[in-house]
């Protein structure tokens, strides 16, 4: 029978080897980790390198994409009104921002009305109108009132104010209001904010411009905020504008007195010529007409659109 001290000294032997069989577990661990380490830190210095040779932490260029989108298109929600018309929508970039563009609309009502549409204020209402056009939007419609600020409303197929294609874009160089003043009065020799001959779009509610345009045949200067953002002016065919103009009108419907007494103003065909440059300007200058204040708000889709 072992003794008390063999049984101690086998006691103490198989203390230490599980003593040294935990430093050598220990050990095994700690080379485990800075072997896993030295591995991450290899590849790090691999990945950066090769980083750094591909160019990846040279400056950045600037992005000019969004300097090239000149035009921003909102889509309208034709669930709620049936008087929209999906001919797709134009492009967003590359369009021309310099110079002019001849518009020519044909009515039953005399000879062509010759416009100039103006590229570098109203870019997008150009390429808006074009696009429209080469669909043939506006061929064989109506237009459809006789406005009481002088002007002749046309481009809705529908007739009702609430027409227009399938989306809508900001209002681009909106007259500046006059200054509200309970006492002044705007001068006798103040030139008027839309004078005769020129060509506006209008929208329901404002900002929100479609296909719907006026052409004005008188001077017009409103009492309040101006709301029609000029897109071009006649260059031929203004008698015509007058001509209709003085046409009798009788009630829309909805209580205003605008409606062409026979309601037989039709546009025959609207047409859009190629861009011509202005030589006085780069070709690659950029749009001097911004959206307003108001329109940088529009509704993202509307019911009732122009």
């Amino acid at each position: 029978m072992a003794s008390s001290r063999d049984r101690q000294r086998k006691l103490a032997r198989a203390k230490l080897d599980r003593q040294l069989a935990r430093r050598a577990a220990a050990a095994k661990r700690r080379r485990q980790i800075r072997a896993g380490v030295g591995t991450v830190l290899i590849l790090v210095l691999v990945v950066a390198g090769s980083a750094w040779a591909l160019g990846a932490f040279d400056s950045e260029p600037t992005d000019t994409s969004a300097a090239d989108e000149v035009c921003l298109w909102t889509p309208q929600n034709t669930e709620g009104n049936s008087n929209l018309k999906d001919v797709g929508q134009p492009a967003t970039s590359g369009l021309p921002v310099t110079g002019t563009r001849p518009m020519t609309v044909v009515t039953n009502q005399g000879s062509p009305i010759s416009i100039e549409l103006n590229l570098a204020d109203a870019p997008c209402a150009a390429a808006s109108i074009a696009h429209l056009a080469s669909q043939s939007f506006y061929d064989n419609t109506k237009c459809h009132e006789i406005r009481p600020e002088g002007a002749l409303r046309c481009g809705d197929p529908s007739g009702t104010g609430l027409g227009g294609p399938t989306y809508s874009f900001y209002s681009e160089n909106l007259p500046t209001a006059p200054e509200a003043s309970p006492e002044a009065s705007p001068a006798p020799d103040a030139p008027p904010t839309y004078p005769k001959g020129t060509v506006a779009m209008i929208s329901n509610p404002p900002g929100a411009n479609g296909s719907q345009f006026l052409i004005f045949f008188k001077d017009h200067t409103p009492t309040e905020e101006a709301q029609y953002p000029i897109i071009g002016r006649v260059t031929e065919g203004l008698d015509v504008v007058e001509k209709i103009g003085a046409l009798p009108t009788v009630d829309n419907g909805a209580g205003e007195k605008v409606k062409p007494e026979k309601d037989d103003v039709v546009i025959q065909s609207l047409t859009v010529g190629e861009p011509v440059l202005d030589p006085a300007s780069p070709a690659d200058s950029t749009p001097s007409g911004t959206p307003s204040p108001a329109a940088s708000g529009a509704p993202e889709a509307s019911a009732s659109a122009s």
